[in-house]
């Protein structure tokens, strides 16, 4: 059948090239109720990124007794934050991306289109990479939404990615960011976060940066998480001039009976008020977006607690969701490593580069047909 080139252009290969950003966060249940819980957990635990121990093992604890226990408790602390749009990590991530989408494209010679994508739950990944491939994306950079890196959250991603493309035939180009813990302006926005609660409330007699634990075990099988949570709380810190003894770094969420990464955010505010320290505020530096660890764990749950135990002030200073300077600092990030793709140059050719593969085709067909 011969192939003409009005039916070539039609075709996937040959449709106009385009370049794609995905902004990845971790993901959300569909809603606050048990069984969204029982699916999202068990796709998050089943991940072997998240939990390093032997899986059949792993299997009869997460299924014999986590899920018949978690997703009931869980679904009432989610229940507790949920919004008329969503949870509030969907609803602060979907804002993060349309604001990258409108600031990056302002400022780019050529367009990237920019998508929201969960490792866990939905929109899933693997969904939104084929909306890509079907848009026909031949340049793919993929930023999961960590500063710091580790292997339970970022390299978690980059499997996905690398699973979800051992499956295609035709792959982009892929460019991978793994961390971005030590980014200049996102080290001021962070700081400008701090200074902006700090103007209305006033200081504390101490700044905790509070990070999401892992198990000191990963730590010591070589995971940078711990240094790269260390190095961001000391940059923002010198860049807020912060006397020495006026801040401290602490680990919140552990799960189960291992040593995680100390010191416990939990223990901490406990023995603050001994200590006579009667007022804190805590950020949270490892979260792009606010989600139900950062508004119920700590400006509820741990709030409560540092009263309980004799504090008199707790403040949780938000993250920094669409605010313009993270927005700023993602944008700046995002385009330093489109830097150098075709589509990103102001000469770029789109139909020069649809023509000649529409010529190749036709070639290619004549060459099959003319063959004994």
């Amino acid at each position: 059948m011969k192939i003409n080139r009005e039916t070539i252009r039609q075709q996937a290969h040959t449709l106009p090239p385009k370049t794609a950003v995905v902004l990845v966060n971790l993901g959300t249940p569909d809603a606050p109720t048990p069984a969204a819980l029982r699916r999202y957990l068990k796709e998050f635990l089943s991940d072997p990124r998240v939990v390093e121990l032997p899986r059949p093992l792993w299997w009869l604890i997460l299924n014999l007794i986590i899920l018949n226990v978690r997703p009931r408790r869980s679904a009432k602390a989610y229940a507790s934050v949920w919004t008329d749009k969503g949870s509030p990590l969907m609803v602060n991530s979907a804002a993060i991306t349309a604001a990258v989408n409108q600031s990056l494209n302002a400022e780019l010679p050529g367009e990237a289109l920019v998508r929201l994508a969960m490792r866990y739950g939905n929109p899933s990944l693997p969904s939104v990479l084929d909306e890509l491939a079907q848009l026909n994306v031949r340049q793919l950079l993929v930023l999961p939404l960590y500063p710091q890196y580790s292997a339970t959250t970022t390299a978690s991603i980059f499997d996905a990615v690398a699973t979800h493309f051992s499956r295609r035939r035709w792959l982009p180009e892929l460019r991978f960011i793994n961390q971005y813990f030590a980014e200049p302006a996102m080290i001021e926005a962070l700081s400008e976060q701090v200074r902006a609660h700090r103007a209305i409330h006033g200081s504390a007699d101490q700044l905790i940066f509070s990070f999401h634990g892992i198990p000191k075990r990963y730590l010591l099988n070589g995971d940078p998480y711990h240094c790269h949570c260390l190095a961001t709380a000391r940059l923002v810190a010198e860049r807020l001039q912060l006397e020495q003894g006026s801040w401290r770094v602490c680990f919140q969420s552990r799960f189960g009976r291992e040593e995680w990464l100390k010191p416990y955010l939990a223990e901490t505010l406990v023995e603050l008020p001994k200590q006579n320290v009667r007022s804190v505020q805590v950020i949270c530096p490892g979260f792009a977006a606010d989600c139900l660890e950062t508004i119920e764990e700590i400006a509820e749950e741990n709030a409560h607690r540092f009263r309980d135990s004799g504090g008199e002030r707790f403040e949780y200073i938000p993250a920094l969701n669409s605010d313009p300077l993270h927005i700023k600092a993602l944008c700046t990030l995002i385009k330093r490593h489109l830097a150098g793709w075709p589509q990103m140059d102001p000469g770029f050719d789109a139909a020069a580069v649809i023509e000649a593969a529409a010529v190749t085709a036709e070639r290619a067909e004549a060459h099959v047909r003319a063959a004994p």
